[in-house]
């Protein structure tokens, strides 16, 4: 059943640009609504985002962190967000997700604040998601299960980034890193130490944005 026009009325326009861009149901929307709620409640306290940022929250944070779900595929059971701060884009993903049978995101943060606040928004929508509350090496090696989708946002350059995928027993089935216009300097210096198999997507809510699909990295010799 199509939204009602006064559903639309409360809408803000960024709220109306974001579902435009990554469309969802309106349940989706719904775990959206309650996630934002959560964070402009702790942000008062936590500075979770960048207080400048919640004015465009929707595109900023939501639609942003959305649309990494047509990289996801259906049989995904274990995503792992690194260094996930305010849920982005781990918690957004999971809302997304939340009604995928057998599906677990895997939010790694070792900000205790931070990890909180994930605890507390995860439990009160009812995600399927689980806080490590550890650095980011510890929590990996830790994972008893092979890793589905690997995702960050705005966590570390891409020599990094590659170097915590490389030290896994097994690599990821897939890696999702959202980068900005810095990814083709960095894919030339990380590619100095790694062979990487990879694609590049435009982003849908920024003109710098870019989308890095990993698909294998392997430390050259």
């Amino acid at each position: 059943m199509g939204l009602k026009l006064h559903e639309l009325a409360v809408k803000s326009s960024d709220q109306l640009n974001a579902l435009k861009l990554v469309p969802v149901s309106r349940e989706t929307e719904a775990r959206f609504e309650a996630y934002i709620d959560h964070l402009v409640r702790w942000q008062k306290i936590k500075n979770l985002v960048g207080p400048k940022t919640l004015s465009e929250v929707w595109t900023r944070h939501i639609a942003d962190s959305a649309q990494l779900a047509r990289f996801v595929d259906l049989d995904t059971k274990y995503l792992i967000d690194l260094g996930s701060g305010a849920g982005l884009p781990g918690l957004v993903l999971a809302c997304l997700f939340a009604d995928r049978s057998g599906f677990e995101a895997h939010l790694i943060e070792s900000n205790g604040r931070k990890a909180a606040f994930l605890r507390e928004a995860s439990r009160a929508l009812e995600l399927p998601v689980h806080v490590h509350d550890e650095r980011i090496e510890d929590a990996l090696q830790a994972l008893p299960f092979r890793i589905d989708v690997l995702t960050a946002r705005a966590l570390s350059p891409l020599s990094e980034l590659f170097k915590m995928y490389g030290s896994l027993p097994q690599q990821p089935r897939k890696a999702l890193f959202l980068k900005g216009q810095d990814i083709d300097n960095e894919l030339t210096e990380a590619a100095k130490y790694w062979s990487i198999d990879y694609e590049i997507h435009p982003s849908l809510t920024n003109s710098e944005g870019r989308i890095l699909v990993v698909h294998a990295v392997k430390l050259k010799a």
